[in-house]
């Protein structure tokens, strides 16, 4: 029988990569880093993109149930409520040599899922990531390379920085909240790193970075631009891009990795929804 055309197709899910945690490292007041290693490395591929990102699934607080997760089997015994959650991160590095992934995670206190797992997380602990995927590397063909986001694409930034030539040539927006979140990033000589601080409002709701692009020099020649944070500067930037300066849509990466006020779950969803596609 032939689905409805209204139907929502699914995609198969991906398999479940269990790794566990090595270290955790504090990288600034509201950052942190969890080092992850183990036998499955070997099925760890991040395809060459240095936006690579996992959904990974993180069980309740208090359970104890052992990956790799059958969700449907939990859902039935558990509950929804009891499910492992769902969110996605970036992959900060991929060290085969070493047999380790890096992700960084945003924290801020108790609030959300990932946030608090990371802050307290164990070596032993368990990561699970389901697959990783990617769609952005720099191409060192540009004549030069614009990045910006927020916290949230510290992670891609900071991957993106390391794999460009160094001749490459370009500017770089961070928003933060302030001093103390700035890291040491390694970048060629020719790009620009600006840290931007919001102060005292509440990540979602500044326009330092949107600010910051606008007002930035255009350079000439052909630009590749990554561009990644919260869903209101994104909304706010692409037309900056698209009609302003009439990039191809080849040299243009620009999604919301989050959007404020909005849990992830719902957020991913509304994407599929017109209110969320930008």
């Amino acid at each position: 029988m032939t689905a409805p055309a209204t139907a929502t197709r699914q995609r198969p899910a991906r398999p479940q990569i269990v790794l566990e945690v090595k270290e955790r490292v504090q990288l600034s007041p509201h950052l942190v880093r969890i080092v992850a290693h183990g036998p499955a490395m070997a099925e760890v591929d991040a395809g060459g993109h240095t936006d690579a990102y996992s959904k990974m699934l993180f069980r309740q607080p208090g359970s104890d149930i052992a990956p790799p997760y059958d969700l449907d089997a939990l859902r039935d015994e558990l509950g929804a409520d009891l499910v492992p959650s769902t969110r996605t991160y970036t992959v900060r590095r991929v060290d085969h040599e070493a047999g380790e992934l890096w992700i960084d995670f945003v924290v801020h206190g108790t609030e959300g899922v990932a946030g608090p797992w990371a802050d307290s997380a164990q070596p032993g602990d368990p990561v699970v990531l389901r697959g990783i995927g990617g769609g952005y590397a720099p191409d060192p063909s540009a004549d030069w390379h614009l990045l910006a986001g927020d916290e949230s694409a510290i992670p891609a930034i900071a991957s993106a920085l390391e794999a460009m030539p160094a001749d490459a040539v370009g500017d770089c927006f961070i928003e933060v909240g302030g001093e103390a979140d700035v890291l040491e990033l390694a970048a060629p000589l020719g790009i620009s790193v600006t840290w931007l601080f919001r102060g005292a409002a509440e990540a979602g709701t500044s326009s330092v970075l949107v600010d910051a692009v606008r007002a930035a020099p255009w350079r000439p020649g052909r630009v590749q631009v990554f561009v990644h944070g919260e869903r209101g500067a994104m909304k706010a930037l692409r037309p900056y891009f698209t009609d302003e300066r009439d990039l191809e849509r080849a040299q243009l990466s620009l999604s919301p990795y989050w959007a404020y006020g909005r849990r992830e779950d719902r957020f991913q969803a509304e994407k599929r929804e017109a209110i969320g596609q930008i």
